[in-house]
């Protein structure tokens, strides 16, 4: 019985999308998508007989058609290897039976995973044909012109701080700003697909996914290599453009509002930009980079690239088939990321239980936010509270994703790498286990290893590599002066100060006023009295448009004897400006060591807004005042030394964070202080009355009363044993011709309420 042979077919779905042009090859290959969406590169013989493949052609009409195309000479038998041998295992031939051979799609490590369908690639051209207009050189060019304007005054002369205090004051207006970035994200692949429709390709699907568990957005644009190279540049990119116009629409929006919180959506397509451009990973930057030299995967060059510079190495094909300038390019690409994410990835390692642990805590007290907020009926503020909880556990869990892939690949490689050679399995496990015991070493839990990061550690590697500052590396000195010891805190490894080399010290000096050096006094009540000895006062005055004050004063004061506890703790923030903003913090420890017959502290703290336009205006005051039987341990005044450098390093960071974080992170000091001295802050305290009444376990001062009724005050709490914390929103402008309360009452309230507001002329 005679058998009939079936003429060769490819499979349907199948995409011919012909020679890479403007290609780094010696002999530029050709491109074929498969059903799957794979793409993948042939020789330029392989894609003529895969054109010649139509289901009616038989293996004679094939070389035919081959022969007088390529004008080489190939027989029916050259046919018919390079189907079975070549094209049929790559899933381009169906098999004689009509099926499609079992292939193994490509996974990349830094691939895209989980990837889902928005829209078909019909409905993707409809979406983006009318955006092609946008990419004509009469627009873009002044809309990119525009666009640098418009980052140079927000980053270099307005700042961020007025939109990020504003930001995170309204949660509302944060979870707007997230929002609006999130759906950016989906508009710049608007960008690609439509500069891809703009060069006459057609782009695909527009989906989303995760990219090293990050969401991401995502556009097939492979037809985009039919294109030439500017053609391919354009596609790649065509997302960045679109970040310029929703930066621009949203400069516009906030040109009308006047919502400064609105500009944070500009920073992040800045911030997206710039990430973009990076040729690291599969980002924008990255495509650029490969269509520039004309090679399309890089990422599949590593290899062969270093492997090449061993000497028996060198002609490796997959490095040969590169022309000399593309070798060149690619070699310095690989040179400089390969280094490039090895140090990431052992940062990674050295830093995540430091991140676990700076998480773990935000996360902790963003739950008790939203708790709070949800018993109060704050619904939206605690959605934004929910969405930063989601914030800060997303990149732990992508570090750890990310982590376990690299080892899984590694491993599997090795295993496979190392069947049949007993000897070499066996070094790779002895390295396997040297590595596994390093990384025990890396992440064991030893005092502080999980600790939070603090604001003013500088994140450096050597700090990464030492870990968290250590208490103790510190050294008393003592004389007697008056009756009395005086002692210094120097650094243990440090030379005692001389004249010649003074050094500096732990000095508990109380902030002086700022007296003439104060901006012209403009409002219609006298200054604040200058503080005077043992007093602490942080004094904010702004009237200059468009700009930012930030005051911070710090002090730590001992009382001993039977001295009068008078310490007054003043934050005083004044505003007359338009679109500024103007913040004041102060921060005062009272130790009272053994009796005092006379306990008045006093903590206030104001702020005001007169004549003011758009202003930010927030003062914030925190006292804690304490008694203690007998002046503390060498132990513990050193470790009382470390707390203050944290504090004076932390008054540095403060610009730069929420005013909410930094009560939450004063009110910690407090905690820690406590704790070094002994304190249980939840235990009952007796107020101090006669020395025969003074308990014999210490307990903390009582809050300051009021001076005067009008701010926010807690009366319940009135009575309590507690360090307070005194923050102050901005007041509604005094009118002229009534002068406001002699001074700003003092507040107990654990939050502050800043408002900007405002205000007629």
């Amino acid at each position: 019985m005679a058998i009939v042979q079936r003429a060769p077919a490819r499979p349907d779905g199948l995409e011919l999308i012909g020679e890479l042009k403007g290609s780094g090859y010696r002999t530029p290959p050709s491109l074929v998508r498969r059903p799957d969406g794979q793409t993948l590169q042939v020789t330029p013989l392989l894609y003529s007989v895969l054109e010649a493949v139509d289901g009616r052609r038989d293996v004679v009409a094939i070389a035919e058609r081959v022969s007088a195309e390529t004008g080489r000479a190939v027989a029916a038998s050259d046919v018919q290897k390079l189907i079975d041998e070549r094209l049929r295992p790559m899933g381009l031939v169906l098999g004689a039976d009509g099926a499609t051979a079992e292939v193994k799609r490509s996974n990349p490590l830094l691939a895209l995973r989980l990837k889902f369908a928005i829209t078909d690639p019909v409905w993707t051209r409809r979406l983006t044909t009318p955006f092609a207009v946008l990419f004509h050189p009469a627009l873009w060019i002044p809309l990119v012109v525009a666009f640098a304007a418009l980052a140079w005054w927000l980053l270099m002369d307005h700042g961020l701080a007025a939109a990020t205090y504003q930001a995170f004051a309204k949660p509302g207006l944060l979870v707007l700003v997230l929002v609006v970035t999130v759906l950016s994200a989906g508009f710049h692949e608007f960008g690609h697909a439509a500069a891809a429709r703009r060069g006459g390709a057609q782009p695909g699907v527009m989906g989303a996914g995760i990219y090293l568990l990050w969401p991401a957005f995502y556009t097939d644009v492979t037809d985009s290599y039919r294109l030439g190279r500017g053609g391919r540049i354009r596609t790649d990119l065509g997302g960045l453009y679109f970040n310029v116009i929703v930066a621009l629409a949203i400069a516009a929006i906030w040109w009308v509002t006047g919502w400064d919180a609105l500009l944070l959506v500009v920073a992040t397509q800045i911030l997206q930009m710039v990430r973009q451009l990076a040729p690291l990973v599969r980002f924008d930057g990255y495509h650029v980079l490969a269509d520039l030299i004309g090679v399309p995967d890089l990422f599949s060059r590593i290899v062969p690239i270093l492997t090449s510079f061993w000497p028996s190495r060198w002609r490796d094909p997959r490095v040969t088939q590169l022309k000399l300038w593309a070798r060149v390019l690619v070699t310095a690409w690989v040179l400089v990321v390969v280094p490039i994410l090895l140090f990431t990835l052992v940062t990674i390692v050295l830093a995540l239980p430091r991140l676990i642990g700076t998480a773990s805590a935000s996360f902790e007290r963003e739950r008790a936010s939203m708790s709070q907020l949800l018993a109060a009926g704050h619904g939206l503020d605690a959605a934004g509270a929910g969405i930063a909880m989601l914030a800060v556990s997303l990149p732990i869990l992508a570090l750890a994703v990310l982590l376990f892939r690299v080892l899984n690949r590694v491993v599997r490689t090795v295993w496979r790498k190392t069947e049949g050679h007993a000897g070499r399995r066996f070094s790779a496990m002895a390295v396997g286990v040297a590595m596994v015991a390093a990384l025990a070493f890396a992440w064991w839990p030893h005092s502080g290893k999980y600790d939070p990061i603090r604001p003013y550690e500088g994140g450096t590697l050597a700090n990464i590599l030492s870990g968290p500052p250590e208490p103790g590396a510190y050294a008393l000195t003592g004389e007697q002066q008056n009756g009395g010891e005086v002692r210094t805190v120097l650094p243990a490894a440090a030379d005692l100060p001389s004249e010649e080399k003074p050094k500096l010290a732990l000095v508990l000096i109380p902030k002086p006023g700022s007296g003439d050096e104060l901006p012209q006094w403009v409002f219609p009540f006298d200054r604040p009295l200058p503080p005077e000895e043992g007093d602490n006062q942080a004094l904010a005055v702004n009237t200059t448009n468009h700009s930012v004050v930030y005051e911070v004063a710090i002090a730590m004061v001992w009382v001993t004897g039977d001295k009068p506890v008078l310490n007054t703790n003043e934050a005083y923030a004044y505003a007359s400006c338009i679109d500024c903003v103007t913040v004041a913090v102060a921060f005062q420890v009272v130790t009272i060591v053994g009796q005092a017959n006379v306990i008045v502290p006093q903590n206030l703290s104001g702020a005001l807004n007169y004549s003011c336009f758009d202003c930010v205006t927030a003062a914030v005051a925190s006292q804690l005042v304490v008694t203690v039987p007998s002046m503390p341990t060498d132990q513990q005044q050193l470790a009382l030394a470390d707390v203050w450098s944290q504090l004076q390093a932390f008054a540095t960071a403060m610009p730069t964070m929420p005013l909410a974080d930094v009560i939450a992170q004063l009110d910690a000091y407090k905690t820690q202080i406590l704790a070094i001295l002994g304190i249980d802050p939840s235990q009952p305290a007796v107020p101090a009355a006669s020395p025969s009444e003074v308990p014999t376990t210490p307990a903390v001062a009582p809050p300051s009363p009021s001076a005067a009724p009008d701010l926010t005050t807690n009366p319940d709490n009135a009575a309590t044993l507690e360090p307070t914390t005194a923050p102050a929103a901005t007041l509604p402008p005094a009118p002229t011709d009534s002068p406001p309360p002699d001074s700003p009452a003092p507040s107990d309230s654990p939050a502050p309420s800043a408002e900007p507001t405002s205000a007629p002329p």
